[in-house]
């Protein structure tokens, strides 16, 4: 499985990515919803009312409110309502969907960022697997000829036990390792939805890193949280102007045509027909502060945005900074490790020469054999070092 259609499987599967999406498409419907606020509403209205008259036969109605015994009123027309908070509300909608949006772009982008370092946590856990089988299998060999010799009377008995005791920690190496590995495989299994039995497997970490695979990378790319925190400050900006609007008049009004009738017969419908129009206008006078209190928090949540807005840029100028000095320094550790690798592998074998010559004894060989495990384990561990830092760059320069 390569690492793109492995970030292809996360994508298709349940996770806060998704969930980012649903909330984008909530927003965009918020903003629908704000926009035909400022049209007015066409709406047909059918009511039908008997007031039960006040004594048997007569005209007068019990209930003085209604109109006649029986009243049937049937009106189409529009309604609608103009403030000044209508806009800003709109404005407000309108940038808590590029808010959302951006958070969308950032919860793809943690995705990516996990997806990545489960697949090169996996190529880890395998590559120190197949360390610890090599380890393994030359600590075996190692205890195989100590035997031989000690059977032909050439060695004392304790050095075949502490070849032995060096093969069990080689196998207990191992099996820490396949743990390791199953952990990492069963992580990248729940990111990408493939089951088992389905085989997974994932490409060898790179081994040659270079300084020209972190060099392209800048810090003057756009990123999602910058545009997120902005969009979010101009929402908190718009919501002032909602504020301010709860203090300033307000004009509601409707246009109907229809009747108004005693009866459902023809010549009275036609009698009581008309067109009906009605406006409302008002005006705050005082309300206790309530008003002015909530523009006041408005102002105070904007200013905070503000705040969250510099301290973002300052976090992802840090990321940036950290991410890229990761990388180098993961380079670098790659470089020592390769010659540390290749060092203690000699030196196993010039202790291993040396102890069958009788020039050395066998903790020469065994701490020989713990040091080229070692060296293994630290060379491979800088590697994925690099790939997880090169992918921090990546998202830090916005890519």
């Amino acid at each position: 499985m390569t690492m793109q259609s492995a970030t292809q499987a996360a994508l298709q599967q349940a996770t806060a990515y998704q969930q980012a999406v649903i909330d984008e498409q909530t927003a965009a419907l918020d903003l629908t919803q704000a926009r035909a606020a400022l049209l007015p509403r066409v709406r047909s209205s059918s009511t039908a009312t008997f007031n039960k008259p006040l004594h048997p036969g007569s005209t007068e109605t019990s209930f003085i409110a209604a109109n006649a015994t029986r009243e049937y009123q049937e009106l189409l027309g529009v309604e609608g309502s103009l403030d000044f908070g209508t806009h800003a509300a709109i404005a407000r909608s309108r940038a808590l969907l590029a808010a959302a949006h951006a958070g969308t772009e950032v919860a793809r982008r943690a995705l990516v960022r996990g997806v990545r370092e489960a697949y090169f946590g996996l190529g880890l856990a395998t590559a120190k697997r197949r360390s610890a089988e090599e380890t393994l299998a030359a600590a075996a060999e190692f205890e195989r000829v100590t035997a031989l010799q000690h059977t032909g009377g050439e060695l004392a008995e304790v050095d075949v036990i502490r070849a032995r005791l060096q093969t069990a920690q080689r196998r207990d190496d191992l099996e820490q390792a396949r743990l390791q590995e199953a952990e990492a495989l069963a992580a990248m299994r729940v990111l990408t939805g493939i089951r088992a039995p389905q085989p997974l497997t994932v490409s060898d970490l790179n081994p040659q890193p270079a300084i020209g695979d972190i060099e392209r990378f800048t810090n003057s790319g756009t990123r999602p949280e910058i545009t997120q925190a902005e969009q979010q400050l101009r929402a908190a900006r718009s919501d002032i102007g909602v504020a301010r609007a709860g203090r300033l008049p307000s004009l509601s009004y409707a246009v109907d045509e229809g009747f108004d009738s005693p009866s459902l017969r023809p010549e009275d419908i036609r009698q009581h027909r008309g067109y009906l129009a009605t406006a409302n206008l008002v005006i705050p006078i005082f309300d206790w502060g309530i008003g002015r209190a909530k523009q006041r928090q408005a102002e105070l949540k904007a200013q905070a945005a503000e705040n969250l807005l510099n301290i973002t840029r300052r976090d992802l100028d840090q990321q940036f900074a950290a991410a890229h000095e990761e990388a180098l320094t993961a380079i670098r550790r790659v470089d020592n490790a390769r010659t540390a690798v290749a060092d203690a592998g000699r030196n196993v074998d010039i202790s291993i020469a040396r102890y069958r010559a009788g020039e050395a004894p066998i903790l020469e060989v065994t701490d020989a054999l713990t040091t080229l495990a070692q060296q293994r384990t630290n060379y491979q561990q800088a590697l994925f070092d690099f790939e997880i830092a090169r992918a921090h760059l990546r998202e830090a320069a916005g890519e």
